[in-house]
């Protein structure tokens, strides 16, 4: 695999946003890695680009290869800066997520709608000089994450569409009394990765879904295993390979983004509080690739 740094990046139209070796799927060609500088530092790794299906994708390993970042250690605004530098336009996240529903069984896979953030990080590309303030009522890509739900019922895995996630700092799991608070608060699933992804992607512009892969009940569940490291990493090797095979299918159908199915692409539009005269030149470059076409002059 080459591997490539430059000051003008290749392009891409999808990104995929997950574990280790997601890019290790048939049908995947061309690849070459591609290291990224951004104003808020360095993503997690190097981006994977190739084609899949004749269309150019960009992988990103979360966590960095070899799984070397906690949940908060992310930088997760390099990351999703970088997929905006490369033109990606719509993002599949892959995450792992304990159920809090006896619905929602290990193994499935739960397209979440809904977000209820519990963490305490830096989840916006604003300040310093600039304010904007983004609605984050319908908080995924509703067109993206019905495509991939209907892709994922169509090879005959057990899908949801729609649910609440709720996510945590970790890195430790919940606690039994906080596991059941969740679940009265009306929570669906609980991961430490997909709401700050969310955010940052609805100011950068980006269709956003997350694929979440249930391996525990979490520590509710009186009958089952109680969450640990060796349960979620065995549920989530037997889903890898559902989650490529909804990624293969979903990326070679995926028809052209149309105007008024979703608002993703508008969504910073009026946002932007903070007169254009006012705001730093510097913070300007900074943030250009977001707020350039808002910017008048």
């Amino acid at each position: 695999m080459a591997s490539q740094k430059q000051s003008r990046p290749p392009r891409a139209e999808i990104g995929i946003l997950g574990g280790t070796g997601l890019y290790e799927m048939d049908g995947v060609k061309k690849l070459a890695e591609v290291r990224l500088k951004t104003p808020f530092g360095n993503p997690s790794d190097a981006y994977i680009l190739g084609t899949l299906a004749e269309k150019k994708v960009a992988f990103l390993s979360r966590h960095g290869r070899g799984h070397r970042l906690l949940p908060f250690e992310i930088n997760y605004r390099a990351n999703i800066y970088g997929f905006k530098t490369l033109g990606v336009t719509r993002i599949i996240s892959v995450n792992s997520c304990g159920s809090l529903r006896e619905g929602i069984r290990p193994r499935d896979i739960v397209f979440a709608d809904q977000f209820f953030d519990r963490t305490h990080r830096k989840c916006t590309f604003f300040g310093e000089g600039i304010a904007a303030h983004i609605s984050f009522a319908q908080p995924v890509c509703p067109e993206l994450s019905r495509f991939l739900y209907a892709t994922a019922k169509g090879l005959d895995l057990r899908a949801h569409l729609g649910g609440a996630y709720l996510c945590i700092d970790g890195p430790a799991f919940s606690s039994k009394a906080e596991s059941v608070i969740y679940r009265s608060w009306g929570c669906d699933v609980i991961g430490m990765t997909a709401a700050t992804e969310a955010k940052l992607c609805r100011e950068a512009e980006i269709c956003y879904s997350t694929m979440n892969l249930a391996t525990d009940y979490d520590v509710w569940h009186a009958e089952e295993k109680s969450v640990s490291v060796e349960l979620i990493l065995e549920n989530l090797r037997l889903n890898i390979d559902n989650a490529k095979a909804v990624i293969r299918e979903a990326v070679a159908d995926l028809p052209p983004h149309v105007e008024g199915l979703c608002d993703c692409r508008q969504a910073l539009k009026n946002c932007i509080v903070t007169d254009a005269k006012l705001i730093p030149a510097a913070t300007k470059r900074r943030l250009g690739p977001i707020i350039k076409k808002y910017l008048k002059g």
